[in-house]
């Protein structure tokens, strides 16, 4: 079953941040806390959304996903931000069935892509995007800033212009 998050699933869904985080080689780099998690899923004016798979153990994975918009399209789209299947879980349909609940959201409200990144090493999932027909997106490189280089930035726009 797929069903959106609620708070009682907090909990969980921080386990399986870090769960994915440890799979990709990055468990150092969460920060996140469940009371951040809490309010930006669940205050009053949540950006970020999460869907939850069931199945009769349990919690079996999530999905996290906000909207975005195209400007080329002129509609908004769905990214998605994570997701997670247990490893004991995976190959039940979990990972499928969640992303086919976010395609219905797009479809359902008329959104024009569903997006995420992949890591380029991990080549399981990406064989298992290609099979529900995702493209890569070669052309496109991610860029991010973080700490201090977002704050060197983020200092420059009160600087007077010459």
């Amino acid at each position: 079953m797929i069903r959106p998050a609620t708070p009682d699933d907090v909990p969980a869904i921080i386990d399986m941040i870090r769960g994915l985080a440890e799979y990709e080689k990055a468990l150092d780099k969460v920060e996140t806390t469940a009371d951040q998690l809490r309010e930006a899923l669940f205050g009053p004016s949540p950006a970020v959304f999460c869907h939850i798979a069931t199945d009769d153990e349990g919690v079996a994975g999530f999905a996290v996903w906000f909207v975005s918009y195209s400007t080329w399209l002129g509609r908004h789209g769905i990214y998605l931000e994570d997701l997670y299947v247990h490893p004991d879980r995976r190959g039940g349909g979990h990972g499928k069935r969640l992303l086919a609940e976010l395609a219905r959201i797009c479809v359902e409200r008329g959104y024009g892509r569903f997006e995420w990144a992949v890591l380029d090493w991990n080549t399981p999932t990406i064989d298992f995007y290609r099979s529900i027909g995702a493209e890569p997106l070669d052309e496109w490189i991610g860029h991010r800033l973080t700490g201090s280089a977002l704050q060197r930035l983020a200092a420059t726009a009160q600087e007077p212009r010459a």
